[in-house]
């Protein structure tokens, strides 16, 4: 993964538009596609075009059905993304792509500004996330076992040659972004220190899913 090495700390904005999402993970150099359909957020994408590019994603505290609340609390700690790609559809939606650069931390909300949320981010805590992953997976062997088996109980078709041949940040930030954790689960992955602690993290969520699955009993008949 590439793409955020050129970027400074000084080039990170200060007040960064926020796109809240549930249960959605933005990881510093995952890339994550989005459908921008509602109003306030083709607003804020177009703004965002304007200066810098940058969007936060973050997940709402607790379950909030969609579309999202201006009001719904968010986490203290979200990514920002930089808008690598953009296209407009006939009818009015916004495809873009984000690719994860930095995480923050909310030191204050805003006021709304045309419609969209926006935040004072600080950006100092994480500023290892601007520089080449630092540590690896522990035990390779066991992250492929565990999403092996993980895949295979949610019935998620899998490129193998793909998945052993990725470097150890594409494997887990990938399947940590894609994956169908729990929300509170998708937000521990962000908070992990680095790669090591988030890998051994997402070995242990999948390990447990198929353990809790093996320990269900079966409901069919006979």
């Amino acid at each position: 993964m590439s793409g955020v090495h050129d970027i400074g700390i000084d080039q990170l904005p200060e007040t960064l538009p926020i796109f809240p999402l549930n249960g959605v993970l933005l990881l510093p150099r995952g890339r994550l596609p989005l459908n921008v359909f509602e109003p306030r957020y083709l607003t804020m994408t177009e703004e965002a075009l304007g200066r810098g590019r940058f969007i936060g994603v973050m997940q709402p505290r607790a379950p909030e059905a969609d579309p999202i609340s201006d009001t719904a609390p968010v986490y203290d700690l979200g990514c920002a993304g930089r808008i690598v790609s953009f296209a407009e559809t006939d009818d009015g939606r916004y495809l873009i792509a984000l690719l994860g650069v930095c995480r923050f931390r909310v030191i204050a909300e805003q006021p709304l500004y045309r419609g969209f949320r926006q935040v004072t981010a600080d950006f100092r805590t994480f500023i290892g996330d601007l520089e080449e992953p630092r540590g690896a997976i522990g035990d390779r062997p066991r992250m492929l076992n565990a999403v092996r088996r993980y895949l295979d109980l949610k019935e998620i078709a899998a490129d193998w040659e793909v998945i052993e041949e990725a470097d150890d940040e594409s494997l887990v930030t990938t399947l940590a972004m894609i994956c169908p954790f729990e929300p509170r689960e998708k937000q521990a992955l962000l908070e992990c220190a680095g790669l090591p602690e988030r890998s051994q993290l997402l070995a242990s969520l999948m390990e447990m899913s198929v353990r809790e699955a093996e320990a269900t009993p079966s409901t069919a008949q006979h």
